[in-house]
């Protein structure tokens, strides 16, 4: 099983997604946890340059590719291996955050993130996409650190990441908004009470289809 945990900094996501691991390890289950862009040497030293507010000159489309340069070596090294080895996979951020941060926001075709992104993860994309939602100037102040690259881009950039992840979210089952506002441990439940029992269906399925 894969999840994905998204939305604009400040809302907590790295936060839930830790305390999930935690739960579902606690259960018994093999959870392998990653950033993206990173996760692996070279998602590392993309990040840097990707994250690091820089001289380096560095254009929307050649920051699309650099983002799926690093997803692709985390799919290849990391996702897909953990996948079949029946492990759980929780990632923060994937190609959604392509499509908000790099379509609705910086200006590229939708459509062709979207098919380049098939093509960077070829067949490995979350079951569910977690985004936690909140108002910008509320997220910002939650901040407790400098702003990277992406986030010094400005309150109207960020808007309009926003109101992608909620744009994209009307459009796909898969992607689930929770409401970023209330204290961690309430949003946790949330998510546990989502998780859990999507869990224990598919393993269910998993059983009647290895019986036939």
């Amino acid at each position: 099983m894969f999840f994905s945990f998204d939305g604009i900094d400040g809302t907590g996501k790295t936060t839930q997604l830790m305390r999930l691991a935690a739960h579902l390890r606690g259960e018994g289950r093999a959870v392998v946890t990653c950033r993206d862009p990173g996760g692996t040497q070279l998602g590392e030293r993309l990040r840097e340059i990707l994250l690091d507010k820089s001289e380096i000159p560095l254009g929307r489309r050649a920051e699309m590719f650099l983002y799926m340069a690093s997803r692709a070596q985390l799919v290849e090294e990391i996702i897909r291996p953990a996948r079949e080895r029946g492990q759980v996979v929780l990632v923060d951020r994937f190609l959604l955050a392509n499509v908000v941060y790099q379509g609705y926001a910086g200006g590229l075709n939708l459509s062709d993130l979207w098919q380049v992104g098939q093509v960077a993860v070829a067949d490995q994309q979350p079951d569910l996409i977690f985004v936690l939602d909140m108002d910008v100037p509320l997220a910002i102040r939650r901040m407790n650190r400098p702003p990277d690259r992406m986030e010094s881009q400005g309150r109207a950039f960020m808007e309009r990441v926003r109101q992608g992840y909620l744009e994209e979210a009307a459009k796909r089952p898969e992607i689930v908004v929770l409401d970023a506002q209330p204290d961690p441990d309430t949003i946790h439940h949330r998510v546990c009470e989502i998780v859990d029992p999507y869990l224990n269906r598919r393993a269910v399925r998993e059983r009647c289809e290895s019986q036939t």
